[in-house]
């Protein structure tokens, strides 16, 4: 993910042209109101991204649709530590 840029919602608001070019630099633009984040306005790259971990949250496997890789990985796993 690209660097994000915090903006208060009053000039997000009026300059919204101007953010509308930056997200594509910025990734995602944070929308700030009385020093906290109250929204944020994301890029179409960030965007997918976040749809994609969106869709895999909701993934399913069937035990009897795993493959023996997957079976191996879950024998394998530890808590705590990420897998490659």
């Amino acid at each position: 993910m690209a660097h994000s840029i915090q903006v208060p919602a009053t000039a997000f608001s009026r300059s919204f042209g101007k953010y509308r070019d930056e997200v594509y630099k910025a990734g995602v633009i944070e929308v700030t109101s009385h020093d906290r984040v109250v929204g944020a306005y994301i890029s179409p790259k960030e965007l997918d991204h976040f749809n994609e971990l969106k869709k895999r949250e909701r993934q399913a496997i069937h035990v009897s649709e795993a493959d023996d890789d997957l079976i191996e990985a879950i024998k394998n796993a530890r808590w705590g530590e990420v897998s490659e």
